[in-house]
């Protein structure tokens, strides 16, 4: 067994009406809280007036910057920076989906140092110990960023998609209550559902996996496998959010301690091309195509995905069972409403030429068990451009 490290600093607090807890748990990091979320609408206003009212009772001043938006920008981080710093907020409160909790995180970055969150990307400088402490609350099951030391970002500018990467915003305290997926949209649940498998099975992948890592990504595949069609048909369906919502916090676990592979890279950069489509489905357009690039180079690792979603594959060897698991890769993007194309998507031929030539930028490709050249990513693209 190779030697590995696992580091985990964010404390869980999972389960049903865990949300309850948020105003003590705020309090035990700060007296002034920037709630961070989307805008409330119909079906978030009733849950903020809740996490406001657990935060008066708790005894905490707060404000509320509700100007997060999908695939964040560094504009978008600035305005909520600026309100931190006038409100003199000493805690982050992030809540909703992937794109808050990723916002919360650089605004908590940008607030306490000089320059913009852009200045703090991975191979630049480091964010420090000023930096604000972060409570993440999760509304949806796919980024798994209440458990990582991750914020990704778009600089609309140069149409760069990248990420902070620094064990000093893991959040300090993520609250999991399965309750509040309930109301996800049917086709959010199937995005940020697959986002989960992704994030398990690329880390199942990674060069950088353990013995701890490949326990967990194991598992959270076999819930995405059996609960996410299911959570996808009746979003009602309790058990259903539990295991997904767990899923997520596993497969979190897993990237922040191994990390993501191709997909991720083509995936960051469609979305930082075409800011309108969501994370889920840049990865859903081109893993058809990524997983046939890859099985050959990592047999083992495939089979035992492709026996997850087809315990039947048990029957036939190795070789055989990591071919056909790309099959069963195609079969669940179908089940779950993620057959999905560029072209319906309304990516131009340009774009494909400017995504290829950029997919490399960030460093995932290399973690991959076949590194892919910019020609073999703009062959995947072309694939994916008119898929029947």
């Amino acid at each position: 067994m190779k030697p590995f490290k696992y580091y985990q600093p964010t404390e869980i607090r999972f389960g049903r009406g865990t949300v309850n807890e948020v105003g003590k748990i705020v309090r035990m990091w700060g007296k002034r809280c920037l709630i961070v979320s989307v805008k409330a609408g119909n079906v978030f206003g009733p849950l903020y007036e809740r996490i406001q009212s657990h935060l008066q009772e708790a005894g905490v001043a707060f404000t509320h910057f509700d100007g997060v938006i999908p695939n964040p920008t560094t504009d978008s981080i600035t305005e909520g920076a600026k309100l931190a710093k006038e409100f003199a907020a000493d805690v982050v409160l992030g809540v909703g989906g992937g794109s808050s909790i990723d916002t919360a995180k650089a605004i908590a970055v940008e607030a306490t140092h000089p320059g913009t969150a852009w200045d703090y990307l991975y191979f630049k400088n480091q964010p420090t110990e000023k930096t604000l402490p972060i409570i993440a609350v999760s509304t949806t099951s796919g980024t798994g960023s209440q458990v990582t030391q991750v914020a990704v970002l778009t600089d609309p500018k140069t149409k760069t998609k990248s990420a902070i990467y620094n064990s000093i915003i893991y959040p300090r305290v993520a609250i999991v209550d399965p309750e509040l997926m309930l109301s996800v949209p049917k086709h959010i649940t199937a995005s940020t559902g697959f986002d989960a498998f992704c994030h398990a099975f690329e880390s199942y992948l990674h060069v950088g996996r353990s013995p701890y890592t490949d326990l967990l990504a194991k598992e959270a595949m076999r819930l995405v496998a059996k609960y996410l069609p299911e959570v996808v048909d009746n979003g009602s369906y309790q058990e259903g959010r539990e295991a997904m919502a767990w899923a997520d916090t596993l497969a979190g676990l897993c990237i922040a301690n191994a990390g993501v592979t191709l997909p991720h890279g083509i995936g960051m950069t469609i979305s930082g091309y075409c800011p309108h489509i969501m994370h889920g489905e840049s990865l859903a357009l081109t893993y058809p195509e990524f997983t046939r690039f890859t099985y050959p180079f990592a047999i083992d690792r495939f089979a035992d995905m492709g026996r997850i979603f087809n315990p039947s594959l048990n029957t036939i060897s190795d070789d055989q069972a990591a071919e056909r698991s790309c099959e069963e890769i195609d079969k669940f993007l179908r089940r779950i409403g993620m057959w999905l194309s560029l072209k319906e998507l309304g990516v131009s031929m340009e774009e494909i030429n400017l995504i290829a030539d950029h997919s490399r930028v960030l460093p995932d490709y290399k973690n991959n068990p076949r590194i892919a050249s910019r020609e073999d990513i703009y062959e995947m693209l072309i694939k994916a451009y008119e898929r029947v």
